[in-house]
């Protein structure tokens, strides 16, 4: 993240204690672990062009599963880890070839760390998603009970 976001300074000299106040994290006091999530989600939607329309096409959990997956792999025991390591590799845990989403070819763990960091970027790509989701439906008039028309649409229907 660059200082971009937060302005460029001339509000004043208490404008990043002003910013931090207001839910803005400081690049500065970012971990690496955040920065880590925030550019793998960056790789995921640049490289693998995972952008948000594709997402919106995985509707049915499918990239919560997978984020799931991967945070199941990185807890394993470093004597589990080897059998779960590897693109064919899910043959060998029946836990993770249930939750698995995908084709095996889209597996690709490496090592704990990693693991997490894919995981975490999936999850927000799957926050994301569900925003929009909710963002749309929010947008589409309320139909009443047993796809009744709206309130509103009942007064227009009758007349008035």
């Amino acid at each position: 993240m660059s200082y971009e976001a937060w302005g460029d300074g001339d509000d004043g000299d208490d404008w990043p204690e002003r910013a931090e106040a207001l839910g803005w994290i400081n690049p500065d006091n970012a971990g690496k672990a955040a920065i880590d999530v925030i550019n793998e989600r960056l790789r995921q939607v640049t490289f693998e062009g995972f952008s948000a329309e594709h997402d919106d096409a995985h509707d049915e959990g499918q990239i919560a599963l997978a984020a799931a997956t991967y945070a199941y792999a990185a807890a394993l025991p470093a004597r589990r880890r080897g059998n779960i390591s590897g693109i064919y590799s899910l043959t060998n845990n029946m836990l993770a070839r249930e939750i698995w989403p995908w084709e095996l070819k889209w597996w690709k763990p490496t090592d704990r760390r990693r693991d997490l960091v894919k995981a975490a970027a999936l999850i927000i790509a799957e926050i994301e998603r569900l925003d929009r989701a909710a963002a749309v439906q929010a947008a589409r008039p309320s139909e009443g009970p047993a796809g009744a028309p709206a309130e509103g649409e009942q007064a227009r229907e009758a007349g008035q």
